[in-house]
C-alpha cells in the first residue's frame, strides 16, 4: 500500500467523560516546580482538558496546612494532606497538580498507593542552580544557620528510584520540559494524542485511496 497521512477517529459533538489523574512535581526549591506546573496547565487547555486545579505546596501551607513547621512530622502532615486534597479532585475527573518539595520518598509512596493514578515528576536540579535562582535568599539564610531544617542544607531530599518523568531542570527549558510531561501522558494514555491537521489535498488523497480499497463509495 501507498504510504498514506495516519488517520485520527474523533467522535465531534459527543461529551467523552474524561479520567482524573493526578501530577505529582517533587524536587528542591527553585528547581521549577511551579512554573512547569503552569506552564503545564496551558498545554492541557489546549487539547481541550479544562478541570484542573494546581496545588502550590507555598499556598497549600498558607492555607491548608497553617500552624504547621518544618520537622518530619509536619512536613509528612503538609503532604498527605495534598495529597487527599489530589485523591479528591483525581476520582471526580479532575487533573489535580501538585508542586510541592515533598522531599521524604516514603510518604510520596503512600500518596501514590492512595491515589492510584499517580504520575511523579522529578524536577532533577543542582543545588548550585537552585541557590542561584533562589530570589527570596532562602539558601543563604539557610546556609548562614538562620534556617534550620531546609531541604538541601541541613535537612534531607530523597529522590525518587522510579518516577514516570525525570526533568533536568538546569539543562532543559520550559518547552521542553513540559513537552516531555505531554509525551509521557500520552504513552500512559492519560491524555488524547495531539490530532494532526491536514490539508485538503491530503484528504482528498485518503478519500481516493479508500475508495480503490473498497472502504468508501
Amino acid at each position: 500500500m501507498d504510504s498514506l497521512p495516519k488517520l485520527t477517529m474523533t467522535l465531534k459533538g459527543i461529551p467523552m467523560e474524561k479520567k482524573g489523574f493526578t501530577i505529582w512535581f517533587t524536587g528542591l526549591s527553585c528547581s521549577g516546580k511551579t512554573t512547569l506546573a503552569q506552564a503545564l496547565v496551558g498545554k492541557l487547555r489546549k487539547r481541550g482538558l479544562n478541570k484542573i486545579e494546581i496545588l502550590d505546596g507555598d499556598v497549600v501551607r498558607t492555607h491548608l496546612s497553617k500552624g504547621l513547621g518544618f520537622s518530619k512530622e509536619d512536613r509528612d502532615t503538609n503532604i498527605k494532606r495534598i495529597g487527599f486534597v489530589c485523591k479528591l479532585l483525581s476520582r471526580n475527573g479532575v487533573i489535580a497538580i501538585a508542586a510541592a518539595i515533598s522531599p521524604y520518598r516514603e510518604i510520596r509512596d503512600y500518596n501514590r498507593k492512595e491515589i492510584g493514578d499517580f504520575i511523579e515528576v522529578y524536577c532533577k536540579c543542582s543545588l548550585n542552580v537552585c541557590i542561584e535562582r533562589d530570589v527570596k535568599g532562602l539558601y543563604k539564610k539557610a546556609l548562614a544557620g538562620e534556617i534550620k531544617n531546609y531541604t538541601g542544607i541541613d535537612d534531607p531530599y530523597e529522590e525518587p528510584l522510579n518516577p514516570e518523568v525525570v526533568l533536568e531542570t538546569d539543562r532543559e527549558t520550559t518547552e521542553e520540559s513540559a513537552a516531555k510531561i505531554m509525551q509521557k501522558l500520552e504513552s500512559l494514555d492519560y491524555i488524547p494524542a495531539e490530532e494532526e491537521v491536514y490539508t485538503p489535498e491530503e484528504e482528498e488523497k485518503v478519500k481516493k485511496r479508500l475508495k480503490e480499497w473498497g472502504y468508501m463509495e
